[in-house]
């Protein structure tokens, strides 16, 4: 029975833990990390399934395909059962609005549709200053409810938890048959990874709930309908950690979505909030051997997804948990 540690709790980790025990199920898995639940970057997520390539770098395009298909029916199977309000998952309807053409995005074959709509119709809606809009159904995780959902499946599975804090990775050498890497930004301490590095989120959940359709824009604006609240964001501000409520801020992401969708004046704030997105470029979701004081310790990672951490998450995952049975498997040999 081999022994696995998960270090970190958010979208990430949950999700390979979960798949190294579907993969594995004789594994004993057990997810450490110092923050859990509402204290992980995951938590505030908009969770809307719309995976840019923009956002994820140095992977070949077929490879992002693939992640964002695994992620696709994984999602959409739960967003249409009787496990869709436990899971989180919302089908939702909206718009994307660009100045540039939109051609074959990442989830075009995948949601459930995707069109640009006519002339008449984006100027009736107010959008007439963007040349291109486009009309999409997908999925949306509401984080608050999906990542217990995922708890809840891993700890049914035999799956444990620990809550401390890891400085040193000679605590785990000889305690662990393997050791899964989901620590985002925590790599570049941990890891000694300098490619990893925050792009600073910002966004409102407020309750306005004749909003129903989602709005997504490339400058910084989007409303995404998020349970019985709207995702009202956002901002990218690169290596930049501060992770006070900035209500300059949150003023300048409300007049700028006021803009595309009027209708939102007159909504009541219920809560802020700001997070880290841990970036890199690329993903990295590969197989390490560290030797250390106390000697070898076997690593797979799995971080650095950015924006796309959602949309990603469960085919990235996936990937993990195949390297993690493979490196076992080799250390038999």
């Amino acid at each position: 029975m081999p022994n696995i540690a998960v270090l970190g709790a958010g979208i990430i980790g949950v999700s390979t833990a979960l798949n190294i025990q579907n993969l594995i199920p004789s594994a004993q898995v057990k997810i450490i990390s110092e923050k859990f639940g509402q204290e992980t970057t995951s938590w505030g997520a908009g969770g809307l399934f719309r995976p840019t390539a923009k956002f994820i770098q140095g992977v070949p395009e077929e490879k992002i395909r693939r992640w964002a298909r695994a992620g696709w029916d994984f999602y959409s199977s739960l967003a249409v059962s009787d496990k869709a309000k436990e899971s989180g998952m919302q089908i939702v309807s909206g718009f994307i609005l660009s100045q540039t053409k939109v051609e074959n995005p990442l989830y075009k074959d995948s949601v459930y549709s995707f069109h640009e709509i006519s002339r008449k119709a984006v100027t009736e809606l107010g959008f007439g200053h963007y040349k291109y809009v486009y009309q999409v159904t997908t999925v949306i995780a509401i984080v608050r409810d999906y990542l217990p959902y995922l708890f809840k499946r891993f700890e049914e599975n035999g799956g444990q938890t620990e809550q401390r804090r890891i400085d040193d990775l000679n605590e785990l050498v000889g305690q662990y048959d393997l050791v899964v890497n989901c620590t985002g930004i925590g790599s570049r301490s941990l890891f000694g990874d300098t490619s990893i590095f925050p792009v600073r989120g910002q966004l409102l959940r407020v309750k306005a709930p004749w909003i129903k359709n989602f709005i997504y824009t490339e400058d910084d604006a989007y409303l995404i309908p998020n349970g019985e609240l709207l995702v009202v964001g956002g901002c990218r501000q690169h290596n930049n950690y501060n992770l006070n409520i900035e209500a300059s801020d949150s003023k300048a992401i409300l007049e700028r979505c006021y803009k595309i969708c009027p209708e939102l004046k007159g909504a009541v704030i219920d809560h802020e909030w700001t997070g880290l997105r841990p970036t890199r470029v690329p993903i990295r979701i590969e197989k390490e051997i560290l030797q250390l004081k106390k000697g070898r310790l076997v690593v797979v990672h799995n971080y650095g997804h950015g924006a796309n951490g959602i949309s990603m998450s469960w085919g990235t995952s996936m990937d993990a948990a195949e390297l993690v049975k493979d490196a076992l498997l080799s250390s038999k040999l």
